[in-house]
């Protein structure tokens, strides 16, 4: 007969997170039936949602901002690694303002709660989570994201980002009896959508059919949710749920103080041996921050897990360059939240656009849509450009009003036919903007519209982020269009320096996901796929047939 020994799952180690003070008030100490509990008024788990969410918006982990700075000097960077890196840096600078914030999704906000035994609140404490998220959503300069489904096919945005996610769970460890510690998380689309869960057997657990699955499923994560990532991997696990919210939470580093080795009783553990072999593997893709290079991570997190002898899930997540997420916890001592940097004007280094050795190429957008497309045609991909003039905006619920517009029998809209456009949706602006963040939403999603499209004659230039289908390749091969990467992750960057005036055009209705017409000025881009058949992606995206060993490079 075998002893019963019990283990976490996932013991956290010592929390070594800095914090800093909000509020002493709101707390109380009581001492009942010879134990000491702490009660925690409603307002202060408001307080908290609130201040968490404001910071996350416009606030970076400091280990975050120094792995951009190191991006630049690192000298096998390139030089759209550093490109990317340098403008992800000013983004910073521009959202730790407190106005813009860093990124135009601003997401769906996510709440993880452990409760002490002895912490007492009024109850209803997602009621009070919920209250203080809503008053960010409304007071602060963000985009409200959240669709109720009024029925199968109708949805309704909820102008308030709510609901959201909030998971509250009893703490029984010994220590944390008086502590109400929480995670706070916006995650935008982008992000979200390359969350990917792979039901395998045990035929994986070696290490040739492990690269191979690796190299296959981390290349189709692609450039569309922004990075370079923060990438996790979890193999195992007791359900396909657990995997999958293990990995969510190890994009965020929640999980790096667990044990690195396994145990006996089914303990999982964090793998630092294969997140950099992972690591490296992802250096040699090319595929880069967003536009080829070495940077398609920042780094890699591994988790192995327990599991039943007939499955093997496997989960994969990503934290994107709006790498936003931040602890919290309550103690007796006060109201504490993760402090995040405040001034990363100390990470961008004396480096300018010059620095790069990348040569840019000036598009006038105020031209004919014939004599953009003639220049667009003389590039080659990877040309990194710079668009002045005017362009419209469209994304999903726009062009799907569109392609309804034409299947009746009605003509391409007049400004897409001469116009650039932008797939983007922008947070709310401030008093004193010309626009609010205004970053590129993630392309593939249009992708089934661009032949169709430009057929009817428009959409023949499109700006957005992230890798497409081959079906746009060919759309552009056929029909002579061109599809223009944006970076993505700037968004208050290309707010502040690069757009200059917003306005509707058409499809008020659709709040953020109206047609504008924005002015733009040095707007920067690359060219990804041309008139020719060529697509900047199409290599970088292949997998390989071997992994090359050795260690990560630094």
């Amino acid at each position: 007969m075998t002893d019963f020994i019990y283990s976490d799952m996932l013991p956290l180690g010592e929390d070594t997170t800095p914090y800093r003070l909000l509020t002493t008030e709101g707390i109380e100490e009581v001492s009942l039936g010879g134990r000491t509990f702490l009660i925690v008024a409603p307002e202060v788990l408001s307080t908290l949602a609130y201040e968490a969410i404001h910071d996350i918006q416009h606030l970076l982990r400091p280990g975050h901002l120094a792995q951009l700075r190191a991006i630049l000097e690192d000298p096998e960077a390139s030089p759209n690694d550093r490109f990317v890196a340098l403008d992800l840096l000013k983004n910073a600078n521009i959202a730790a303002g407190g106005v813009l914030p860093m990124c135009q999704d601003t997401g769906t906000a996510i709440v993880m709660g452990k409760r002490g035994q002895q912490v007492l609140t009024e109850g209803e404490d997602e009621r009070h989570l919920s209250r203080g998220i809503f008053e960010a959503y409304q007071k602060l300069n963000l985009r409200y994201s959240q669709l109720s489904p009024l029925s199968m096919w109708q949805e309704r945005n909820t102008a308030s980002n709510l609901p959201a996610q909030i998971e509250l769970y009893s703490d029984t460890h010994a220590g944390h009896e008086q502590q109400y510690e929480f995670l706070f998380m916006a995650k935008g689309g982008g992000s979200a959508n390359k969350s990917y869960l792979y039901q395998e057997t045990a035929a994986l657990l070696n290490p040739e059919a492990f690269d191979r699955f690796l190299d296959e499923k981390l290349r189709a994560i692609g450039t569309a949710a922004c990075p370079p990532y923060h990438l996790a991997v979890v193999v195992g696990g007791t359900s396909a749920e657990y995997a999958l919210k293990v990995a969510k939470y190890a994009s965020a580093r929640y999980y790096d103080s667990v044990p690195a080795a396994g145990s006996e009783e089914g303990r999982g553990y964090r793998d630092l041996e294969m997140e950099a072999h992972i690591h490296r593997m992802t250096q040699k893709f090319g595929i880069g921050a967003q536009f080829g290079g070495k940077y398609f991570c920042h780094d890699v997190r591994v988790i192995r897990l327990p599991r039943h002898g007939a499955s093997c899930p496997v989960a994969i997540a990503v934290s994107c360059s709006a790498d936003r997420q931040a602890k919290a916890r309550i103690t007796a001592e006060g109201v504490f939240l993760e402090q995040l940097e405040t001034e990363p004007a100390h990470y961008l280094p004396e480096i300018t656009d010059d620095h790069l050795d990348d040569d840019v190429v000036r598009i006038d957008l105020n031209r004919p849509m014939a004599e953009i497309r003639e220049q667009l045609s003389q590039l080659p991909i990877k040309t990194r450009v710079s668009l002045t003039g005017p362009m419209v905006v469209a994304r999903d619920l726009a062009h799907a009003r569109i392609r309804q517009m034409l299947e009746r029998g009605e003509p391409m809209p007049q400004y897409l036919q001469d116009h650039c456009v932008y797939y983007a949706g922008p947070a709310k602006t401030p008093e004193g903007y010309a626009s609010g963040s205004f970053g590129p939403t993630t392309a593939g999603r249009m992708d089934s519209y661009v032949d169709q499209f430009q057929k009817a004659g428009g959409s023949f230039v499109m700006l957005a982020k992230g890798n497409r289908s081959n079906a746009v390749t060919q759309a552009c091969q056929e029909n002579g269009g061109f599809y223009l990467g944006s970076i993505g992750g700037p968004a208050a960057r290309l707010a502040q320096d690069n757009i200059r005036k917003v306005e509707v055009l058409d499809f008020p209705e659709l709040g953020m996901e109206a047609v504008w017409r924005i002015e733009v000025e040095d707007f920067p881009a690359f060219v990804v796929v041309d008139d020719k058949g060529n697509d900047f992606f199409a290599e970088t995206l292949r997998p390989i047939t071997s992994i090359p060993v050795g260690p990560p490079q630094s």
